[in-house]
């Protein structure tokens, strides 16, 4: 640009000392009296958000419902349903369960403030609020919060279902959608934040075992044709170990799962998948296609692409490669 040029305009809307929102991102404001929060209403519409108010704690729970936000303002005290409750009951819905919760709130002492964290509160900011300050805070949360869920969704492509627990009350911290399903289905139906007593009592008994210098031992829970199989981790070196946080890896053994794995880290068809998994059995494409009731000619099509989605060239290096990467 000569200096002749006028000077670019800035985009409408856009406040220039702010960081720019993600064009997707909602941010729900939830305030009795939301005119004491005109300032920040303003500066999020500028910076790009999309704002949703709600004037009560069911009103938030509804919009809530309607619109999944990305993240949540959430005044701490209101008539009715507290911020607390409602921050609860946004992380036990697995539709919300990952938006972080600011907390907004004129109270500081310790008890106050460790509620807010308890309810599943990620920071709190003090009334009257700097918008400026609460700006860069939403920026900062919602990056972690972004990055933890790229995390959860590449770990559950490669089967790799994982969750975080916290042992003194059993609390599910942050799971991945694959460890939820597991959870349901080898435990049964429970609340979403809640973790299984026959997890929680042997996460006690393998955190003796890591304290006194052991190695920790897998849980084995059978249901059916399926056996899923848990491992403890520490999570050493990170505020979570202090508050007495351990990550959990699920894996379950079945054939089911091992299709669908393929499927996932492959991306092959469930015809695809079923042929592969017969020819580690060490079948012919004869036997394949009497099995599944195809021709030899139609089973060597599918082992075709499934070579090449694979990147292999013979059936050996094909069941070497599936099952690898569905044991590691």
């Amino acid at each position: 640009m000569s200096p002749a040029d006028p000077p670019l305009p800035l985009s409408l809307g856009t406040h220039p000392s702010a960081p720019l929102a993600d064009a997707t991102d909602i941010v729900l404001l939830v305030d009795d009296v939301p005119d004491n929060l005109g300032p920040l209403h303003d500066a999020l519409d500028e910076s790009g958000y999309t704002v949703l108010v709600a004037t009560s704690g069911e009103a938030a729970l509804a919009l809530a419902a309607q619109a999944p936000p990305d993240i949540v303002l959430l005044d701490a005290l209101m008539p009715g349903l507290h911020g607390f409750d409602v921050a609860r009951r946004l992380k036990a819905d697995p539709a919300t369960a990952g938006a972080p919760i600011i907390f907004m709130t004129g109270l500081t002492e310790t008890e106050h403030v460790l509620e807010a964290f308890s309810a599943g509160g990620v920071d709190y900011v003090t009334k009257p609020i700097r918008p400026r300050e609460v700006l860069a805070r939403i920026a900062a949360h919602l990056s972690s919060a972004r990055s933890q869920r790229q995390a959860r969704q590449a770990l559950d492509a490669f089967g790799h279902a994982t969750l975080v627990v916290r042992e003194f009350d059993g609390r599910r911290i942050w799971q991945t959608a694959l460890a939820r399903q597991l959870l349901e289905r080898y435990f049964g139906e429970m609340p979403d934040v809640v973790s299984p007593p026959e997890l929680m009592a042997w996460v006690g008994r393998q955190a003796i075992r890591h304290r006194a210098g052991a190695d920790t031992q897998t849980l084995t829970v059978s249901r059916g044709a399926g056996r899923l199989t848990c491992s403890l981790h520490p999570l050493e070196d990170s505020p979570a170990a202090a508050e007495g946080q351990w990550l959990i890896v699920l894996r379950e053994e079945s054939e089911a799962a091992m299709l669908a794995s393929w499927m996932q880290v492959f991306s092959l068809t469930a015809r695809e998948a079923e042929v592969l998994y017969w020819v580690i059995q060490g079948k012919t494409n004869r036997d394949i296609g009497d099995i599944l009731g195809a021709s030899p000619a139609t089973v060597k099509k599918h082992l075709e692409r499934v070579y090449t989605k694979l990147g292999v060239e013979t059936r050996t290096a094909a069941a070497n490669l599936a099952l690898t990467r569905v044991r590691g």
